[in-house]
Formats: C-alpha cells, sequence, structure tokens
C-alpha cells in the first residue's frame, strides 16, 4: 500500500503511520506484518523530517515514537507504484501524476476519500477472510465499481495539504 501526497511531509507519512496503527490493532502485530505500507510524494526533497505540525497531531494519537521521529520524506517513483497493490492519493492531481508515471497502475489507483467512497457502496460480503487476501480483492471491488458509484465534485474526495496552516 503506497500513500502519495505532494511532498511526503503532512500527509502521506501520516497516512502512513496510522495505517500501520489500524493494521496491528485489527489484525495483531503477526498479520499486520505481512502488509507493506509506504509512502512518497510527488514533488517531495529526497530525506526531509515529517512536518513538526504532522507530528505533533500523530502525538495526539500516540503516534510519535521512532517512526514519526525519523520518518524521511521520498519522491514518488514509477518502481515504488509498479510494488504497490494499492495506491491511495491525497488528491486527483497526484492520482493523475501517479498514473502518468506508471499507466498500468490506473486500476489500482485511488484518492483516498475515493478508496473509500467506493468501498462504502459495495457489498463486501464475499471477499476472503485472510486479511491479505481481502485487501487485494477490495482494490479489485473498488476498480470494478468504477463508473458504477456515482462521482462527487472535485473538492470532495480530496485531503486538503495543512502544510502552511494552523
Amino acid at each position: 500500500m503506497l500513500f502519495v501526497c505532494t511532498g511526503n511531509v503532512c500527509r502521506s507519512p501520516v497516512a502512513e503511520l496510522v495505517t500501520r496503527r489500524l493494521l496491528a490493532d485489527k489484525f495483531g502485530p503477526e498479520a499486520a506484518a505481512r502488509f507493506v505500507v509506504s509512502s512518497a510524494g510527488t514533488n517531495a526533497v529526497l530525506g526531509e523530517p515529517m512536518d513538526p505540525l504532522s507530528r505533533a497531531e500523530l502525538a495526539d494519537a500516540g503516534l510519535d515514537g521512532d517512526e514519526a521521529t525519523d520518518f524521511r520524506s521520498r519522491p514518488v517513483t514509477a518502481e515504488a507504484i509498479e510494488a504497490a497493490d494499492l495506491i491511495l492519493t491525497a488528491d486527483r492531481n497526484h492520482r493523475s501524476t501517479v498514473v502518468q508515471l506508471a499507466p498500468s497502475a490506473l486500476g489500482k489507483t485511488f484518492c483516498l476519500r475515493e478508496f473509500a467512497r467506493l468501498l462504502s457502496s459495495l457489498d463486501l460480503a464475499d471477499l476472503p477472510d485472510d486479511p491479505v487476501a481481502r485487501a487485494r480483492a477490495s482494490v479489485v471491488a473498488a476498480r470494478d465499481g468504477r463508473g458504477l458509484v456515482p462521482s462527487v465534485p472535485r473538492g470532495q474526495e480530496e485531503v486538503l495539504d495543512p502544510r502552511g496552516r494552523d
């Protein structure tokens, strides 16, 4: 699973760290370790630390440990895109950039809120029980649900960039 935003210092690293915690809480550490969760930025400068305000938000959730402290930004690459089973972006521009870098990723690249909207509108009862198999089947279900679920106005699927805001 690859999260993508602009600089990889606010939205996508927060999503990465929160997702790791959620997976561990839901499935336990052993099953959660079967998921590879990372993040990158479309305009990231390699090696930048996480934004201090984003780290502060993580601290409120108890996620301000070594992973947050040691986090360093990385630019999104075609290799990272191709290696991921699912790419979740902060907005449609990021989604477009991902697909331009790796056109074969179209079926597995979604805006984060788009993916949630698609899955919430689909019947997922027949998905496998195994967490990884279920996650992969969810990507296929979301991909196949595109066009069947009404779209929303552009701004409703974006996770706004908090950089420079309070």
